[in-house]
């Protein structure tokens, strides 16, 4: 009998170890949905800052402005502005003056206040004027009616049994969105980190950064490509993540030069390391090296966060 038992037991056992994982879907998770809102936000404040300024200057580098407080304001708005949007139920015969007035009066509303906490934090900034009370107003209409219809469809899954997340790798996020994610991602790491610079310049002056609308393209493209790397790398090789990021980084300055490259001769390119050592023709430099190996290993992280999200 005793042996019975322990034969069962042990069946038992192989058989949960050989289980197929099964998915546990899950809203995405509140910390997950403010880094979505704050780098969202700050995108659009990169395209509207470019759009306002180019037909003055007629600039081909294409820049956009915006600040880590701008991110951290619109993630804190628009996480408030859900709870609003997720109201729209108690509405269910008024839904056109939920989405065309309510929501946006709301969203209107908050983004004056908004604005008006930033005039505190930088003087720079000034009040909203009638012509972009307007685009408030459009902009409302576009997160009620096309972002969150979309963003409040995501799902974070974990997974029970073997295989993992591995094991669903081909249920990933489609193509297009991972790219908009790290072409956004992109926005935000270079605003981040040349108001940083600025603030090591000029302490005390105001904590704004700037970026490139070719910039999108060149990291949404180049963490396409890293992704696959570290797809191929980590789990066909198995390589450890030291292995990996000298090949993430000669990627990433290779990618770098061949855009600054291109760019250049269209007199688009943003950046010029020529007064920095240890530069190559002005398009890279070992200089940022450093922050090279960081965005290698974060990418490592985003890659894996990412496969955990589904479009449901």
């Amino acid at each position: 009998m005793g042996r019975n038992q322990g034969a069962w037991r042990r069946q038992v056992v192989r058989a949960r170890v050989k289980a197929p994982s099964v998915p546990i879907s899950q809203p995405l998770p509140v910390w997950m949905r403010l880094y979505f809102y704050g780098m969202h936000g700050l995108t659009l404040d990169v395209l509207s800052s470019c759009i306002r300024r180019f037909p003055h200057c007629q600039d081909y580098k294409l820049l956009g402005f915006s600040s880590p407080y701008r991110c951290l304001l619109h993630a804190l708005a628009h996480l408030a502005l859900e709870k609003i949007y997720l109201q729209r139920k108690s509405f269910p015969d008024n839904a056109l003056a939920f989405h065309f007035v309510f929501y946006p009066s709301v969203f209107v509303g908050l983004q004056i206040l908004l604005r008006r906490t930033l005039l505190q934090c930088c003087p720079q900034d000034r009040a909203l004027s009638a012509a972009e009370l307007g685009l408030q107003y459009a902009l409302a209409i576009y997160y009620s009616q096309v972002f969150l219809r979309s963003f409040l469809r995501l799902q974070y899954q974990s997974w029970e049994g073997q295989g993992g997340v591995w094991a669903h790798a081909g249920h990933r996020l489609p193509l297009v969105l991972r790219f908009i994610f790290f072409g956004m991602h992109g926005f935000m790491d270079e605003v981040f980190f040349t108001s940083a610079f600025n603030l090591l310049e000029k302490p005390g002056g105001p904590v704004s950064g700037h970026t490139s609308l070719w910039s999108f393209f060149m990291y949404g493209s180049c963490s396409l490509m890293v992704e696959k790397l570290f797809f191929y790398l980590c789990y066909g090789r198995g390589w450890g993540a030291w292995r990996r990021i000298p090949v993430y980084i000669l990627f990433a300055y290779t990618w770098e030069f061949s855009w600054g490259l291109g760019l250049r001769t269209c007199n688009a390119c943003s950046w010029d390391y020529s007064h920095y050592p240890l530069n190559f023709m002005g398009l890279i430099t070992l200089m940022y090296l450093p922050g090279w190996v960081f965005l290698s290993f974060y990418q490592d992280l985003l890659s894996k966060v990412l496969l955990r999200i589904r479009y449901v």
